[in-house]
């Protein structure tokens, strides 16, 4: 029998046999070539939050999963399963490819606000590119200065300064590329890398970081505490807490390029010992002081450094370090807030004010109410 014969249906009876296969094809594939123009019904919607704004997704099946969702987004969305992160609210915390649970149901999740995480490819190769030409512009310029060539200079420059900015600096910056804007991230890190004090300091103690780049806040903030900055192997690689806890913006530069200076201290000390904290110190200082756009002032020929400018460090924040991690609302427990507090200047973070404030009320109302029961008087 010839190929042809066998998909020729010989009788009525066959000819059912494979309406019914191909109607069982199309409820399982979803494609169909008799009914091709027939839309699936939409059994309901879905709201994701994609760079600040709502998105809506249908779905067809009432047992929709997190794997659906996650393979909706890469086809309607053209965001990549490895680029997706979700940020679900409340309780249900981080979610990402290859998914713990990608059976979840998705109407369990209609009550809750879902944000999505994740750059397309264009806007991925678009960033690498972006990356990619900075650093070649980089090693260029070093590549240059180690054959002695003068690179767009004039005859004055300080030759010396110019091969040791090459040498001690943040050798990559790169954002994290499935958050919001990674542009506004990559402009971030190269505005500390190249912040006048920052460079000063760098240069002065021989500072060469390979990577410094984003974290990711979802992923480092419990409900006691939340890591501002992170130090691997010495310099290897440093993480900055650059965005708020909602993703909605950026957290004060001071702040950040305070983080920095102690991220920097861990080049040298791992642990928060004396001479840590008379190095961060010292780093802090020589930051600000040669800060020329405005921790430095110039009063003819003399330069001199006012570190009260601005209220800097006007209010304690109540946290602690943590080997070597910067981590805010460590308690007053912890031998690194000892170590903060033994320093004498307290390091300022506004945003936990209002905690730190709690805390210290809470302390004392207990220390009263000890206090009066050990000499019998009745409790207020």
């Amino acid at each position: 029998m010839a190929e042809a014969d066998l998909l020729k249906p010989s009788d009525a009876g066959t000819q059912r046999d494979y309406d019914s296969i191909a109607s069982d094809g199309y409820s399982r594939s979803g494609a169909s070539d008799i009914d091709d123009d027939i839309e699936p019904e939409v059994i309901f919607r879905l709201t994701v939050h994609l760079h600040g704004k709502p998105v809506e997704l249908p779905f067809y099946h009432a047992d929709a999963t997190m794997q659906d969702l996650s393979d909706t987004v890469a086809e309607e969305l053209r965001i990549p399963l490895t680029n997706q992160k979700f940020l679900i609210t409340p309780k249900t915390g981080l979610l990402k490819p290859p998914f713990k649970d990608p059976d979840l149901s998705l109407q369990s999740l209609n009550d809750k606000k879902i944000v999505l995480m994740g750059a397309t490819t264009a806007e991925v190769e678009e960033l690498e590119s972006d990356i990619s030409e900075r650093n070649a512009r980089m090693n260029k310029r070093r590549d240059a200065l180690r054959a002695g060539r003068k690179v767009k200079a004039s005859k004055n420059r300080d030759w010396k300064k110019v091969q040791d900015e090459a040498r001690y600096t943040f050798h990559t910056l790169r954002p994290l590329l499935y958050l919001p804007k990674p542009e506004k991230s990559l402009r971030f890190l190269e505005r500390l890398s190249d912040d006048a004090g920052i460079k000063t300091s760098m240069r002065k103690h021989g500072f060469s970081v390979g990577l410094l780049t984003e974290m990711n806040p979802a992923e480092h903030t419990t409900h006691e505490s939340k890591t501002l900055g992170l130090n691997r192997n010495r310099g290897e690689v440093i993480e900055l807490r650059l965005r708020t806890d909602s993703y909605d913006g950026y957290r004060d530069y001071k702040v950040i390029r305070k983080t920095l200076c102690h991220e920097l201290a861990h080049n040298v000390w791992g642990d928060h010992d004396r001479n840590f904290w008379n190095l961060c110190k010292e780093i802090e200082a020589e930051v600000e002081k040669n800060d020329w756009r405005r921790g430095g002032h110039s009063v003819g020929d003399e330069e001199f450094f006012n570190p009260e400018d601005e209220g800097v460090d006007e209010e304690a924040d109540g946290g602690g370090w943590n080997g070597g991690e910067y981590v805010l609302g460590g308690g007053e427990a912890s031998s690194s807030a000892a170590a903060a507090a033994a320093s004498g200047e307290p390091m300022s973070r506004r945003e936990i004010m209002a905690r730190a404030a709690e805390e210290r009320m809470r302390k004392q109302d207990e220390a009263k109410a000890s206090e009066q029961h050990a000499r019998g008087a009745p409790k207020q």
